[in-house]
């Protein structure tokens, strides 16, 4: 690994370290464009950070968890059949090119900052409806079966895609789909680094340095955003999806 690369491994791994503890999220979502953008291999950019992610994710995790902002029933649940469905997507990488999947990521990560945006402008206007206990449960399992099986197939922890599928699917308030997101995010990464280093897609050594920089500051994005007031920081979470993706999408491919 050159200098340059090094260097830019490390730098995107901090931000996206922050980010990830601060909006509930693994971050290997938005880290797999960066990582393509500045020279990783696509297959390598998608799948080496993912086995950063969870320790980064269990100490932001821990942080919302300690202001009782996760959701232990929906966390049990949704890995009952989040985890397989990792593994499945996670197979079907053999045969689907690098590049087209991150190219889905940056789409699907605009189209949730989007949703989000939307869900910051009605905050005032609109109270949240209770889901029935049956109705929650059936939407869990949609919810972590689809997610497990995207997570698997992007090389990423679902954590983006949790989030918001939490507020909007099940109505939870933001830091509750925060952090909720954040235990899940971190069950999914593994069965999904298991299977990427299996097959070849990891680089180690991107691995190491991405994380060295993530891990630590993951603490410090959690522990900032929940000083932030509920519509700020969902405000801030459309905004940051959307310009980074909207970003991605327009100038990298």
């Amino acid at each position: 690994m050159s200098a340059d690369l090094l260097l830019g491994t490390l730098l995107i791994g901090a931000g996206i370290g922050f980010v990830s503890g601060a909006f509930g999220k693994g971050g290997s979502a938005i880290s797999t464009p960066l990582l393509h953008a500045i020279g990783v291999p696509a297959m390598v950019a998608l799948a080496s950070p993912l086995p950063a992610t969870i320790p980064s994710t269990l100490l932001a995790g821990r942080s919302y968890a300690r202001k009782d902002h996760v959701d232990g029933r929906v966390v049990r649940l949704g890995l009952i059949i989040g985890l397989p469905a990792v593994i499945v997507g996670a197979l079907c990488t053999r045969w689907i090119p690098g590049g087209a999947l991150i190219v889905v990521t940056d789409a699907l990560v605009l189209g949730l900052g989007l949703r989000v945006l939307l869900r910051a402008a009605t905050q005032d206007r609109e109270s949240e409806t209770p889901v029935a206990p049956r109705t929650k449960r059936a939407r869990v399992l949609a919810v972590t079966g689809a997610v497990g099986l995207v997570s698997g197939l992007l090389g990423n922890t679902g954590g983006f895609l949790l989030a918001p599928l939490f507020m909007h699917a099940l109505g939870m308030p933001v830091k509750r789909a925060l952090g909720t997101s954040l235990a899940v995010a971190a069950a999914l990464a593994v069965p999904g680094t298991i299977v990427h280093a299996w097959l070849g897609h990891i680089d180690w050594l991107v691995t190491l340095v991405f994380g060295l920089a993530a891990v630590p500051l993951a603490s410090v994005g959690a522990h900032t955003a929940l000083r932030i007031k509920e519509r700020s920081l969902t405000l801030a979470f459309g905004v940051g999806l959307t310009l980074i993706a909207g970003g991605l999408l327009a100038f990298v491919h």
